[in-house]
């Protein structure tokens, strides 16, 4: 083996005794374990440019105090035990607090690592329930293998070297980010040049790059309430001051934003095509409404779209970027539409926005992996995206269905559904007569997750609002989880 220890020729210290302190470190630092073999010592005189007789005095001193052990014909270890006073610390003088210090919890933390100090609600969960309706993502079992992993294997054997190389452009593939612009173009009808958008790591990384680049300490953010908790978290942990908006059977309350006509807003998140968690629509009068406030206020819009492809009636609605692109940052991801790992999702900015936001993505983590890019590009333009989204939203919307008419057949006028037809989740009100936790409790008991919706309201939320995820499960699984909640309801 090689060892790397440090050896100083002018040092007064004889070289022998400097071989032995470094290696007698190395073993109490635990870089050497019990019974490692250590190099010949021909081979560490050579590597030290030493004489032999050197490093065998030092293995020679280390063997007398018990450090290392020589076997005949096979070499010198690390003995199993140390010496004995090694085994035992010594006690050390008892830390004192210097009068006026801070005695707030993790004071080494910054303001960013403080605002963190409490859980988050997704640590929270429960993934080893039989039946999970806490989670929404897809379907895995349905999942595009085939042709992903054909396209990967494709890509790896290519031989093609920039794909492993740094990213010329922190901005993202070039060939993906024309395709994406034509297919949100013509999905979701978007308007953009591929110059326009950014490949990032998830949607929750677009969040966090728009509040490092937009938010000062104090600066306020209107939020939709109930809400995205993500975007609660991030915007929060970069000291924003948060003005939650109500949310109706329209969308955002677009009207209560001018009660604050004398607080300068920096922006508002809004999950337009299907608001997370209560699944509604924002109208078009809103969307008009709210890009005229945008205007006038100088704010900015974030248009979270994180599941708009799964709309299962009527007619979609154009994004608010393809309406009015100035003052909104478009995000949409593939997570939903493909799998959570794939860490590869995508922000529209504005042209005016676009050069610091590609600054701000490459000091975060110079690029998003470029072979999933290369991978996905294929993936857009030879057509299968859209067969696999048309797939899945035939299953996910009779899923759905099985699940709102399960729900009306159990629990009759104990329930509400929430939202439009559309999205991979949508939330009810359940009449419990219980507080939500025990309600969870009772149906974690029968082995079902359930997910309460408190956690998504920046005030005190009205209680008795699940948030259930279908669109992982199958519709034998619905109904058997729907009625293990008939029984936990009625027990």
């Amino acid at each position: 083996m090689n060892l790397t220890i440090a050896v100083d020729p002018k040092s007064s210290k004889p070289l022998h005794r400097q071989v032995y302190g470094e290696i007698r470190h190395a073993i109490l630092a635990g870089r050497l374990g019990p019974g490692q073999r250590l190099p010949s010592t021909r081979l560490l005189a050579q590597t030290l440019g030493l004489s032999r007789s050197t490093v065998t005095q030092g293995y020679d001193d280390l063997i007398s105090e018990g450090y290392l052990v020589t076997m005949k014909g096979s070499g010198t270890f690390v003995c199993q035990e140390l010496p004995e006073e090694l085994l035992s610390s010594r006690p050390s003088a008892k830390a004192t607090v210097p009068s006026g210090a801070s005695e707030l919890p993790n004071p080494g933390l910054s303001r960013y690592g403080r605002s963190l100090a409490t859980p988050l609600h997704f640590e929270q969960r429960n993934p080893a329930a039989q039946i999970n309706f806490s989670q929404g993502h897809p379907d895995f079992s349905l999942a595009p293998y085939r042709e992903w992993g054909r396209l990967l294997s494709r890509h790896c054997r290519s031989g093609n070297r920039k794909m492993l190389d740094y990213a010329v452009d922190p901005r993202g593939h070039p060939p993906l980010r024309e395709a994406i612009a034509k297919y949100i173009g013509a999905a979701r009808a978007v308007q953009c040049s591929p110059g326009q958008i950014v490949i990032v790591n998830g949607s929750q990384q677009s969040l966090d790059l728009v509040a490092r680049l937009i938010i000062d300490q104090g600066d306020t953010v209107a939020l939709e309430n109930p809400g995205y908790p993500g975007s609660v978290y991030t915007f929060r942990s970069h000291g924003a001051s948060l003005i939650p908006i109500p949310v109706d059977e329209s969308g955002i309350a677009v009207g209560r934003l001018y009660d604050y006509s004398k607080t300068q807003i920096k922006a508002v998140h809004v999950t337009p095509s299907h608001q997370f968690p209560t699944g509604v629509v924002l109208s078009l009068p809103r969307r008009l409404e709210l890009l005229a406030w945008a205007r006038q206020a100088g704010a900015l819009i974030v248009e979270d779209d994180y599941d708009s492809e799964y709309r299962y009636g009527g007619r979609p609605i154009p994004s608010l970027q393809g309406l009015g692109g100035d003052s909104v940052i478009y995000v949409g991801t593939f997570s939903k539409v493909m799998f959570p790992s794939l860490r590869v999702a995508y922000l529209v900015a504005p042209e005016r926005l676009i050069k610091v936001i590609s600054r701000a993505k490459w000091l975060a983590d110079r690029q998003t992996s470029l072979v999933e890019q290369y991978a996905l590009a294929d993936f857009i333009s030879d057509g299968s995206l859209e067969r696999h989204i048309r797939r899945m939203r035939t299953i996910y919307s009779s899923r759905r269905q099985t699940l709102v008419r399960e729900l009306n057949a159990l629990l009759g006028d104990q329930v509400t559904v929430l939202g439009e037809n559309a999205g991979m989740q949508l939330m009810v009100r359940i009449s419990t007569g219980m507080p939500d936790d025990d309600f969870i409790a009772r149906a974690a008991k029968r082995g079902v997750s359930l997910s309460a919706a408190g956690h998504c309201y920046l005030t005190k939320g009205p209680g008795a609002e699940f948030i259930m995820g279908f669109a992982g499960l199958g519709e034998r699984t619905i109904r058997e989880g729907v009625r293990r909640l008939a029984q936990a309801l009625g027990s």
